[in-house]
């Protein structure tokens, strides 16, 4: 049991922990003011606590899937953030919309993620013999997930802005298209998309129940058995980000070269 809650909290920590150490460091690189992250967590966790209590009503909503269409809307959600911020990242205008924007994401990341930590321990708090290793694996499970995300902020900002900028990017792929698939996968549970046969199985490589599925899951949005309409979300959902990056740059190129001609 104490495996499993360091394996669950690490999985739902991590990716919280990730899109704040991207924010955190965009911020030090361009000396934007971080006083924001002060209100999104607050806001955001106070949230989680409200959506937690209250996910037998909210689980009843359209038709009895209203738990996983809302997680699903969150998920789209910070993905949307991950693709806006991206955008304005590139341009390094309009600092007042990015402030915006990353106080949106840090604070949808932390309703998802922490809704789902409160959850997963209030299920056992009837059972006390299961209830203290549960809670200490949720601590070790939250302080590997927040070192990560410390890990990868000081690395973000040790390396030079070229390299920053690439490692950011990939970074913000990485949780962008799991966001995309874990909404896919919700929506199916909730008959929203047509269930389908997947197209492979991996689950004998990596099973999505060992250690590295979860983390993988967490990362990248592993799945070992996943359907065709997953697939096109996550590629879809790739593409469109790259795209949208590929536009940036060139217009910010474009206005570069004809300001000093």
């Amino acid at each position: 049991m104490l495996l499993n809650a360091v394996i669950i909290i690490l999985r739902e920590v991590i990716e919280a922990s990730l899109i704040i150490s991207i924010f955190m460091a965009f911020c030090q690189k361009y000396t934007i003011s971080r006083r924001w992250m002060y209100l999104a967590l607050p806001i955001g966790l106070s949230l989680a606590t409200l959506y937690a209590i209250n996910i037998a009503t909210v689980s009843q909503w359209l038709d009895g899937v209203g738990q996983e269409v809302i997680n699903a809307s969150i998920h789209l959600m910070v993905y949307l953030v991950l693709l806006v911020f991206l955008t304005l990242a590139m341009t390094r205008q309009h600092k007042d919309v990015i402030i915006a924007v990353m106080l949106v994401g840090v604070t949808f990341a932390s309703i998802r993620e922490g809704s789902e930590i409160i959850l997963y321990i209030h299920g056992f708090a009837a059972i006390p013999e299961l209830l203290q290793p549960v809670l200490l694996g949720s601590a070790i499970g939250t302080g590997i997930g927040l070192s990560v995300g410390v890990l990868f902020y000081y690395l973000l900002l040790s390396l030079s802005l070229k390299n920053g900028t690439k490692l950011g990017i990939f970074l913000s792929l990485s949780v962008a298209g799991g966001m995309v698939l874990q909404a896919t996968q919700l929506l199916t549970q909730a008959d929203w998309i047509v269930s389908q046969y997947p197209l492979w199985d991996t689950s004998m490589w990596i099973s999505e129940r060992s250690v590295i599925g979860q983390l993988l899951y967490a990362l990248v949005g592993y799945e070992a058995t996943p359907t065709p309409i997953q697939v096109v979300s996550y590629v879809s959902a790739l593409s469109l980000i790259i795209i949208v990056i590929a536009l940036s740059h060139w217009y910010t190129s474009r206005s570069y070269h004809e300001t000093h001609r």
